[in-house]
């Protein structure tokens, strides 16, 4: 557990003064801050260092009018008081997705996690990246900001000391980059990512379904009851999962097909097509939302994307908008390793050992039509 985590009950509203030129602006609230990146386009991205959360992304749509398209809350208490937990704009880990039975080995050991989603680990345990304080970091002069925790040996029941660093920069492009690298003393399976809900009309606005999603994946890793893949790479092609060419959310997602049975909905990997190699960003998904013309580009150098379109937001959480997170009302693209890579020896590994660095790179771009 951090040692900053008892301080954190009752802290007051996340809040920031804004400015009208480029910046990375933070106000302290004990051990918990909050910073605002701002280009010179107006586009604002708001991240507080607990949980590396990202709280706001604010971009405007074609007639030039802002909305903020990231689900989340105005004050730490509902972050930390939410029912159902449901990751709003964090970093997840050590491992994001699920872990089977919450067990792997590695080297001849088998090491025990939390079972925290049924039968199964998810999203780093009962305790993960997503709720601990970050030593957070900014350069005078740039548009970024830099976020550090150590996990413990053991830490949630992980192998290893393991040095986590997460960089958030906002471009002059509408860019919002994230970079992870990691180290470790021991084995130890790791596989970050950025958990933010958006809905392109912006946060509180209806569903997604109406959204237009193309993901460039011709394959996906097919799940069982619990959502944990069978070990096969399906081809997607005629499926109600083949996003390979743009359609909207809501199309297919009521076909009787056994899959969207599991995930009561999409909540699936699918494989990026091209080789992943560190650094090398391939365009993995491209959303179109017709009313505001908004566009997000996900580009990533992950093998994978678990594409979520909300199916358990059910209205019980009130968002910045005071107004209720309804059924399907935001959807995430988690850029990743493959779920339950520990244990799938067919995907490809996700142990990081001592000596090797882990350094993997997502892109978020914003855009109007």
């Amino acid at each position: 557990m951090s040692k900053y985590f008892p301080l954190l009950i009752g802290m007051a509203c996340l809040t920031v003064a804004q400015e009208s030129k480029p910046q990375a602006d933070a106000k302290s609230f004990s051990d918990v801050e909050l910073y605002t990146l701002k280009n010179q386009n107006g586009v604002t991205v708001k991240i507080t260092n607990y949980g590396a959360i990202v709280t706001a992304i604010s971009v405007p749509d074609r007639q030039g009018r802002f909305a903020d398209v990231a689900l989340g809350y105005d004050s730490l208490s509902e972050y930390l008081n939410a029912v159902d937990k449901p990751y709003f704009g964090a970093i997840v880990g050590r491992y994001g997705n699920r872990i089977a039975k919450g067990k792997f080995t590695i080297d001849g050991q088998t090491y025990s996690l939390a079972t925290n989603n049924g039968p199964n680990h998810l999203h780093g345990g009962n305790f993960g990246f997503d709720k601990v304080v970050w030593r957070a970091h900014h350069e005078p002069g740039k548009n970024q900001v830099k976020l550090s925790y150590q996990a413990r040996d053991q830490e949630e029941g992980y192998p290893g000391n393991l040095d986590v660093t997460v960089i958030y920069r906002l471009s002059e492009r509408n860019a919002l980059t994230v970079e992870y690298y990691a180290t470790t003393d021991k084995a130890t399976p790791v596989n970050l990512t950025q958990h933010t809900y958006f809905n392109l009309k912006g946060e509180g606005n209806g569903d997604i379904l109406d959204h237009e999603l193309q993901l460039n994946a011709s394959h996906y890793t097919p799940v069982d009851a619990t959502l944990i893949p069978t070990g096969v790479i399906a081809p997607v092609k005629g499926t109600p999962l083949d996003f390979t060419t743009s359609k909207p959310i809501g199309r297919d997602i009521a076909e009787n097909h056994r899959q969207l049975e599991y995930g009561a909905g999409f909540d699936h990997n699918w494989v990026i097509d091209g080789v992943a190699k560190t650094g090398d960003l391939r365009l993995a998904a491209t959303v179109h939302e017709l009313t505001s013309g908004r566009v997000l580009r996900v580009l990533t150098d992950q093998p994978g994307i678990q594409f979520y379109c909300g199916n358990f937001l059910d209205g019980r959480l009130i968002g910045k908008s005071r107004r209720p997170y309804q059924h399907r009302g935001g959807f995430c693209l988690e850029t990743q390793h493959y779920p339950d890579s520990p244990n799938q020896p067919n995907f490809p590994s996700s142990t990081l050992r001592p000596g090797e660095k882990y350094r993997t790179t997502t892109v978020f771009e914003f855009d109007v039509r």
